[in-house]
Parts: C-alpha cells; sequence; structure tokens
C-alpha cells in the first residue's frame, strides 16, 4: 500500500431515518475531497438533511463505473481522499462499487468501510425470521423463467433467503418463489426507519392475500423449509415435474425441486419417475 495514496471509504447511509448518519460518517464525508454517489442529486439531499457540508460529488453507477476508474484510481494515488456512496444504506449489496474496491485492493489503495444503515441486516433483526443462516439475493431477474432458475437452486437448502423487489414485480416474484421453494415462513418488511414502517407476515404460498396498493422500498425475507414431512397428497409429483421439465430444468435439477416440496418421497425415487415421464413426452 503506497503511504501516499488516499483513502476510499465505502460509507453506509440511512435507509430512511436521517438520525441513522453515524457521527464518524458525519466527519468523514465532511472531510473527503469528492463524494462518489450512485445519484449525486439524491446523495446531495440526504446528506442536506443530515447536516453534512458536501465537499462535491463525481457520479458512480453502473452505467459508468468502468468507465471512471481510471480517473478515480489516479485521483487515489494522488492521494487524495474519498467516499463512496450508494442511494441508500450499505454501498456494494445490490448497488454498484465492486470494481472500484477491487481495483483498489489490487493497486495497493487503501479502502476502510464506515459500517452503518443495511436494509438485509435490519430486516433480519426485526422480521421474526430465522436469521441465520442467510443468503442475500439482491434484486431478482424479471422475467418468469429466469426467476424460477434463479430460485430454484435454494430448493434444497436450509437458508433464509433475503432480496429487494418492486413493487409492480413483488406479485409475480412471490409467485415464482412459492412454486420453486414450497410452503415457507416469510416476512415483508417495508418503508424500515421510516414514519410507515410494516413488517407483514405471510406463507410464501399465501402470498396472493398481501395487499395490492403498497408502496415503499421492499425487502422480502424467505425462511428455510418447514420442518416436518409434507405428504404427497398435498403436492401432486408428477405436476411439478412436468412444470419444472416445461421450464426448462434438466432431469437431476427436477428431482432436486420437487424433493423440496415432497420430502416424504426420495431423490431416487423422484428421478426415476423424471426419467419415466420424459420417457413419455419423448415418444409422444
Amino acid at each position: 500500500m503506497s503511504s501516499s495514496s488516499g483513502t476510499l471509504w465505502v460509507t453506509a447511509t440511512p435507509i430512511g431515518n436521517p438520525g441513522d448518519l453515524s457521527p464518524r460518517a458525519v466527519q468523514v464525508l465532511s472531510g473527503v475531497w469528492r463524494i462518489l454517489a450512485e445519484d449525486t442529486r439524491r446523495s446531495g439531499l440526504l446528506l442536506a438533511r443530515c447536516g453534512v457540508r458536501s465537499p462535491g460529488f463525481l457520479s458512480l453507477h453502473e452505467h459508468n463505473e468502468v468507465r471512471r476508474l481510471p480517473a478515480v484510481l489516479g485521483l487515489l494515488r494522488s492521494g487524495r481522499d474519498m467516499a463512496l456512496l450508494s442511494d441508500a444504506g450499505t454501498p456494494l449489496l445490490s448497488d454498484p462499487g465492486y470494481r472500484l474496491v477491487r481495483a483498489c485492493r489490487e493497486d495497493g489503495i487503501r479502502v476502510s468501510p464506515l459500517p452503518g444503515p443495511s436494509a438485509v441486516c435490519a430486516a433480519l433483526s426485526a422480521a421474526g425470521v430465522a436469521p441465520l443462516p442467510f443468503a442475500f439475493l439482491g434484486f431478482p431477474p424479471r422475467g418468469r423463467r429466469e426467476r424460477e432458475q434463479f430460485f430454484a437452486p435454494y430448493a434444497d437448502l436450509k437458508l433464509t433467503l433475503v432480496f429487494f423487489e418492486r413493487k409492480d414485480r413483488l406479485a409475480a416474484c412471490l409467485r415464482d418463489a412459492a412454486k420453486m421453494l414450497g410452503r415457507r415462513e416469510a416476512c415483508l418488511a417495508r418503508e424500515m426507519t421510516k414514519t410507515h414502517e410494516e413488517f407483514i407476515a405471510f406463507f410464501l404460498d399465501e402470498a396472493y392475500a398481501l395487499p395490492v396498493d403498497m408502496k415503499g422500498e421492499m425487502t422480502v425475507l424467505i425462511g428455510p423449509p418447514e420442518h416436518g414431512e409434507r405428504t404427497a397428497e398435498r403436492e401432486n409429483p408428477d405436476a411439478l415435474i412436468r412444470e419444472a421439465l416445461l421450464v426448462g430444468f434438466g432431469a437431476r435439477e427436477t428431482a432436486r425441486i420437487v424433493r423440496a416440496r415432497i420430502p416424504a418421497l426420495t431423490l431416487k425415487e423422484i428421478y426415476r419417475r423424471v426419467q419415466e415421464l420424459k420417457a413419455l413426452s419423448d415418444n409422444g
């Protein structure tokens, strides 16, 4: 690490309540040469509400991060301290900045975290869903088939899944998650740390009953598979197999998906039935 280089401060900012910005973050943000922000206008308004006198901004978002890297690295090498912000919460978690942080590490430039608010940690701490182990998935894909393939690998894993979703895609996303993961405890956290903060508990296969007019930022938590066995009477294995094959999953992947939905059946039994149905379909 060069002793003359500056520091890149990866700085967490409030996800709602301006009072959550730490005193240390205020001190650092007031003293750096420039602030790298995903949305300079939004970050400027946030810092003004938090009482931070901004030294000035440079935009750094998913569309210009690669192009900006040489200039930003040059400024850091010259001894300029800079702070990296996302629109809200902790940078890099579903936000740009990874390429910059990695490039700084490879170049020997100091990178230091300024920890603070995180929608992921806030939701896990207050939702009442098993907090450990968990996997953070960012934003799921937009398309139905892509979403189903996105959730499928987690069907057998005893993890709590945490992800963000936009309100206009929430219903479809939860429907696809239920198809791949089965009945699971879930929670929708919205407007965290704001006036209308709300945690809505539900079961994933009953997500259709959620209000349709919800607004605000959405963080979704899906608990691990239920304990105990579900009988084959509650799930139709042949229907699940045909559905998974139609989506485009292979035989082994299909068997794992169905096994997560019907633990009473063994993988060997399901795989044999997958092969039988594939043969019937091929001879069709």
